[in-house]
């Protein structure tokens, strides 16, 4: 099984009778549907339904959940979820020397030597396992970078920034990031009305080129217009949040779209239920 060690990740620890009921009622995912062995991502919303910090969440032992994050944005969440704790009765703390390693190709390698070895769920069942004691093996960041933009996986800052995406924008709604039958979290009245009206327009595509695609961050236009921006890539393979419309107007059209000056394909990720919409944007659409 090859691993990659991320080094640019940080544990948080919720721990206490009330750390299911408090979390369940501020973050998007639905902690009821969360076994024991799994990482669902998910994400602590502004009141405007934007992602403000995204993670992934496992169940670390009776009463405690383990919250992995980017370690540039840890502290910020830790001081955020301490704002919301009130009386509950919970424990926050960031882990120290914490180690995040991602294993993929087997699920028995990792599982049977390693009790903190969760299945990272955003992979569905393709034996994509997180470790939370530093196991050994080879590592190749790079292999997996390539792999989770393969699956069409964004993560913040390299995909797309915080305080600037919905949900839905970067597919937590379909990889089970958001509980759409729990009751109310922060966020919850924007991101449901988006899900219960389908008016999702911006959507995580997978980018292909024929030469090494440019830097995050380039924009995606057709015909002189913006259709989306690009993320993370690894050589000619990449990320974009789209307009799925625009993309839709631009496929119709026959025109070309271009990463800077680089021509480029879009394609919906394999595993993606939703569909470009039949009617795509009309020229006036801003």
């Amino acid at each position: 099984m090859p691993f990659a060690l991320l080094k640019d990740r940080a544990l948080i620890s919720v721990s206490g009778p009330d750390a299911e009921h408090f979390l369940q009622n501020i973050l998007t995912t639905d902690l009821d549907t969360l076994g024991v062995g799994e990482a669902k991502p998910g994400a602590l919303l502004t009141p405007q339904g934007k992602i403000l910090f995204d993670f992934l969440i496992s169940r670390a032992g009776e009463n405690t959940f383990r919250l992995e994050c980017r370690a540039d944005i840890a502290d910020d969440f830790v001081r955020r979820l301490m704002l919301y704790r009130l009386r509950a009765k919970v424990e926050i703390a960031r882990s120290e020397h914490a180690l995040v390693t991602v294993g993929w190709g087997s699920e028995s390698t990792a599982s049977e030597n390693d009790s903190t070895a969760v299945a990272d769920r955003r992979f569905g069942g393709e034996g994509v396992m997180r470790s939370y004691t530093g196991s050994k093996g080879p590592d190749d960041e790079a292999a997996w970078q390539a792999l989770r933009i393969a699956r069409g996986v964004a993560e913040s800052k390299t995909d797309y920034a915080l305080s600037d995406a919905f949900p839905h924008d970067v597919l937590l709604d379909e990889m089970g990031g958001v509980g759409f039958k729990k009751g109310c979290y922060v966020g919850q009245e924007v991101v449901s009305r988006m899900q219960h009206r389908g008016t999702a327009r911006r959507r995580v595509l997978i980018v292909q080129a024929a030469l090494p695609l440019p830097t995050p961050g380039t924009e995606l236009t057709s015909g002189g217009r913006p259709v989306g921006t690009l993320g993370s890539s690894i050589d000619t393979t990449g990320l974009a949040i789209a307009r799925i419309d625009r993309v839709k107007a631009a496929l119709d059209a026959g025109q070309p779209i271009l990463a800077g000056d680089l021509p480029v394909t879009l394609a919906i990720p394999a595993w993606a239920k939703f569909s470009f919409p039949q009617e795509a944007a009309s020229a006036e659409d801003a």
